[in-house]
C-alpha cells in the first residue's frame, strides 16, 4: 500500500515514468519500474509496499504508454493512490518550472514537495483545485447528465469546481442550478476522491432536488434526464467517485426495497 512519506536522502528503488499524462509500462506490465539507481532529476514520490519510489518526468511518451484513464481502469483499486499521486506531482513539476512571481528559474526541494524560488523567496506547492460532484436525486429517481466530451450514450452526475469565496455547499447549489435549472433540498457530504486530470479533489455529495423540471445549459451539459433503478444508461467507469455516488443510491434503495 502506499505510505505517503518523501524517501529524502534514497537514491535507488523503484520508478515512475510519466510524460503528458502517460505512464511508461513496467517490464511486469504495472506502473512501476524496476528497483534501480535514481536519475539526478527524479522526484522521491513515496513508499509502495515499504519500497521507496520516484518519479522521472519525460520530454515524451512513447506511443505503446498508457494514459493515466487506461491505467485506473485496468488496475486493482489500491493503486489509484499511487498512479493519481504520481500523475499530480508529474503535472506540477512540468507546469511550475519557474517562480510564478518573478519568473526566475525555481529549484525543487528534497524534503517535501515545493520548488522555492532563490531570488524572492516565493514557494509554491503542487496545486489542488477542490471539486464538487453531486448526485441529485429525487425519490429513488436519479437526475443523470451528459457533458459534450463524454462517449456516446454515457451520462454522469454533476460536478464542477469551486470559485473563490465559496463554500462546498453553495457551490453544489450554484452548479446544479446552473447546469441543469434544478433547486437542491438537503444535501449531504459522502466522501471525497483525488482526480488527476490534471489537479482535482471531488468532493462528493448527495442532493435532493426540490422539483423534477430540466433545463439545461446547452454548454457544458448536452443533455440530462431522470433514471430509475431499473433503467439506466451507459455509466461513468467503476474507479470514479460519480460511478460509487450511483452505486451507494442503488444500493440504498435496493436495500429499501428488501425491507418492506
Amino acid at each position: 500500500m502506499l505510505r505517503r512519506e518523501l524517501p529524502a536522502g534514497i537514491e535507488e528503488g523503484r520508478l515512475i515514468r510519466v510524460a503528458a499524462g502517460r505512464i511508461a509500462p513496467g517490464p511486469d506490465q504495472s506502473p512501476l519500474q524496476p528497483h534501480q539507481p535514481w536519475p539526478e532529476d527524479a522526484q522521491p514520490l513515496a513508499y509502495w509496499y515499504d519500497e521507496p519510489i520516484a518519479l522521472v518526468v519525460e520530454q515524451q511518451a512513447e506511443e505503446h504508454w498508457p494514459e493515466g484513464r487506461e491505467w485506473l481502469a485496468r488496475l486493482p483499486e489500491p493503486w489509484f493512490a499511487l498512479v493519481s499521486t504520481a500523475l499530480q506531482v508529474a503535472a506540477w513539476l512540468r507546469d511550475h518550472r519557474h517562480c510564478g512571481r518573478c519568473g526566475v528559474r525555481a529549484a525543487r526541494l528534497d524534503a517535501e514537495f515545493a520548488m522555492h524560488c532563490k531570488q524572492c523567496g516565493h514557494r509554491n506547492y503542487p496545486r489542488i483545485s477542490p471539486c464538487i460532484i453531486t448526485l441529485v436525486t429525487h425519490g429513488d429517481a436519479m437526475l443523470l447528465a451528459r457533458s459534450p466530451r463524454f462517449p456516446p450514450g454515457r451520462y454522469s452526475t454533476l460536478a464542477g469546481f469551486i470559485e473563490p469565496g465559496e463554500s462546498a455547499e453553495e457551490a453544489v447549489h450554484r452548479e446544479v442550478y446552473e447546469e441543469v435549472g434544478i433547486t437542491l433540498g438537503q444535501i449531504r457530504y459522502w466522501r471525497s476522491q483525488a482526480w488527476p486530470f490534471p489537479h482535482a479533489l471531488m468532493l462528493g455529495y448527495f442532493a435532493e432536488a426540490k422539483t423534477r423540471r430540466i433545463r439545461i445549459d446547452g454548454i457544458e451539459i448536452a443533455d440530462a434526464a431522470w433514471f430509475s433503478p431499473t433503467r439506466l444508461p451507459q455509466l461513468p467507469p467503476p474507479y470514479t467517485i460519480s460511478r460509487a455516488l450511483i452505486e451507494s443510491h442503488l444500493a440504498r434503495v435496493k436495500a429499501g426495497s428488501q425491507s418492506k
